[in-house]
């Protein structure tokens, strides 16, 4: 397959002193000022609810489309809620989206990442199916990656719900919805759904269990993400060290579709995501990798704290379309 990596920076002092765009230095100021309780001395629901908080205040608007509607997969253990996002009343047959919040398997859902798929489905012009998966700790690994495996598998198969309209699926997602992506797209290559997975387009993915990357030091305190949540989040999640489906950068890549991946500069698993296109390289996949230089975790869902963020995710879908011209 056609190998193509694209890295989006720019000239970056060394690594003691990161570069950070002055709007995000503005919001990182804001923030360590607040005085905060951290994420992990909260319960996952107070911490849900602080979650969603902050998107409401960081976060644009969702744009008006004639068609937000909310559905539901078979799942595993009980039914999957979904929100459906078009831009067009009525489509022909063609790609479907299938979007997976972030949020450290602990926290996020169909509101926190409401505007987003907003943005997502009318800049890209495609139907966006979201996926509202279960979290941990009450529904520990593998219930995430069960739950979005079902879903994908659900629309692939052309329900009447979603009008018979998908001949292939996009699997994107952000943090922990990016490794849900990955993990999504591996196990439908591996065992093909009704329509196949043409993309996938993981947005500041976690993918390997390291701790000793240079950025998991460098940005573990004082850029939102904090190696303290992080840590707390896998406590939740209790994912098998060295699992696939846990941290996919464990798999065999030679199958991978063609991919978007995206990570952020001032980001603790920027290098998780580094490394994960390092195996895709070497694999031979079809790869366009955006690094945006002097951002922070988080950065799609704070384009009103962040003002520059609203070019990065225009950069992300201009990279997918180009992608998905060449299929």
């Amino acid at each position: 397959m056609q190998i193509m990596a694209e890295l989006e920076t720019v000239n970056t002092p060394p690594a003691d002193t990161p570069f950070i765009r002055p709007d995000v230095r503005a919001f990182l100021d804001f923030l360590n000022t607040m005085g905060s309780t951290p994420m992990s001395a909260l319960t996952p629901e107070l911490a849900r609810q602080t979650y969603l908080a902050m998107t409401s205040v960081g976060e644009r608007e969702p744009l008006p489309l004639p068609v937000i509607r909310d559905l539901a997969a078979p799942g595993p253990a009980c039914a999957i809620p979904l929100r459906l996002y078009d831009a067009r009343a009525e489509r022909e047959p063609g790609p479907v989206i299938l979007f997976f919040h972030g949020g450290g398997f602990v926290i996020g859902d169909l509101a926190t990442h409401h505007a987003f798929c907003t943005e997502l489905a009318s800049a890209l012009d495609l139907p966006v199916v979201a996926v509202d998966y279960r979290l941990a700790p009450e529904h520990p690994f593998p219930a995430a990656p069960d739950d979005c495996e079902a879903a994908a598998r659900w629309v692939a198969q052309n329900p009447p719900e979603l009008g018979r309209i998908a001949t292939g699926l996009i699997l994107t997602g952000d943090s922990a919805g990016g490794n849900l992506a990955i993990v999504t797209a591996r196990a439908l290559v591996e065992q093909p759904a009704a329509v196949p997975v043409i993309l996938q387009a993981p947005i500041y993915p976690v993918t390997d269990d390291r701790i000793d990357h240079p950025s998991f030091r460098e940005f573990a305190d004082g850029f939102m993400l904090t190696a303290d949540t992080m840590s707390w989040f896998s406590n939740a999640y209790q994912p098998q060290a060295g699992h696939p489906r846990a941290y996919p950068v464990y798999n065999d890549h030679a199958q991978t579709p063609p991919t978007v991946l995206v990570t952020a500069g001032l980001d603790p698993i920027r290098d998780s995501g580094r490394v994960y296109g390092a195996e895709l390289v070497r694999a031979g996949a079809s790869l366009t990798f955006l690094e945006m230089s002097g951002t922070i975790h988080g950065f799609i869902q704070l384009r009103k704290a962040i003002p520059s963020a609203q070019d990065d995710i225009a950069t992300i879908f201009a990279a997918i379309r180009q992608q998905l011209e060449r299929i």
